[in-house]
């Protein structure tokens, strides 16, 4: 169990990379961070899929190949593009709390798939989540990000951003977990890496759309040393997050209780908010460790309220993040 809790954790610090990236690379469009990092990850798992390439492609249907473009749409390109949106316009700190809330959205959404959960009982674990959520929208509205001066448009385009990399991210865990239950012809090992190719060949394209719009010109002024960063940061998520990440994942979950594994993902949130509070060379503000405090017990008590009713099933969180995040 003690090693199972370090997977969780080291998994956890990596996945916290994703949040920091664009905070890095603040030059670099939402769009052109979603293309970089997942044509590195399809490179990555393409790499991983060639010495079963044969098998896989025999296996492989039009209704598996549908799925998982839908999948890697939805929990890929178009989460990370409304992520990193989010982290441009209002920072590390409340994206990563507001996307932190996954966990309990899943349990929500998904409750008629693995066991009705009363709602009664989720009640103050819930509550514990609102009045997180109400703490890091106060403070965001009253303090700007860096000190420099951001509209009230700007601050609700950041907070509608990371709600709907919330929305993206709970929409695929729910649906991937559907439809690996559905079909039997592919093991999560497999089906991942097959999802991490097929979300590679989108990135590509996507390079395709960002040549068509008048403002990705604009990327072709930036300095070949910031190229060079963007290559090296998007090569080191494509390995440490999307593959190691997941391997890691996959290992503390063979050797934890339900209980336990199920609030492991906490552990991205307080990773991603480290992170910032490192780059940015600050302690938390009063209202932001109430959130973090609040949001924290709050997720940690609905798992574990879930876990309790439903102990003998795997649950959607953890199918959905070993499959890949």
């Amino acid at each position: 169990m003690q090693r199972g809790v370090a997977y969780g954790v080291m998994a956890g610090a990596l996945w916290g990379m994703v949040f920091l990236v664009p905070r890095i690379l603040p030059d670099f469009s939402p769009l052109l961070l979603s293309a970089g990092r997942y044509t590195m990850y399809g490179l990555v798992s393409l790499a991983a899929a060639l010495p079963m390439a044969r098998s896989l492609l025999t296996r492989l249907t039009r209704e598996d190949l549908a799925a998982l473009a839908r999948l890697a749409l939805a929990g890929n390109l178009l989460y990370y593009v409304l992520l990193s949106s989010a982290v441009h316009l209002i920072g590390i700190a409340p994206s990563s709390l507001i996307v932190g809330v996954l966990p309990v959205t899943i349990t929500l959404l998904g409750r008629r798939d693995h066991g009705a959960v009363p709602l009664a009982r989720l009640a103050w674990p819930l509550a514990m989540v609102m009045a997180g959520i109400v703490c890091i929208n106060v403070d965001v509205f009253t303090t700007a990000p860096d000190g420099a001066p951001v509209g009230m448009l700007t601050k609700l385009a950041g907070l509608a951003c990371a709600v709907g990399a919330l929305v993206c991210w709970t929409w695929f865990a729910i649906e991937n977990s559907r439809y690996l239950q559905r079909q039997t012809h592919f093991n999560g090992n497999e089906w991942s890496v097959l999802w991490g190719v097929v979300t590679g060949a989108l990135g590509a394209s996507l390079w395709l759309v960002i040549g068509l719009l008048p403002t990705g010109s604009l990327q072709t002024t930036l300095a070949s040393e910031r190229w060079h960063s963007f290559w090296l940061l998007n090569l080191g998520l494509a390995i440490g997050a999307s593959w190691l990440g997941n391997g890691l994942w996959n290992a503390a979950s063979k050797r934890l209780p339900l209980t336990l594994s199920g609030q492991m993902i906490v552990f991205e949130t307080l990773f991603a908010l480290l992170y910032a509070f490192i780059y940015d060379h600050r302690l938390p503000r009063p209202l932001e460790m109430a959130a973090i405090a609040l949001l924290v017990a709050g997720v940690s008590w609905s798992v574990r309220q879930h876990a309790d009713d439903d102990a003998g099933s795997a649950s959607i969180e953890e199918k959905a993040q070993a499959s890949a995040h």
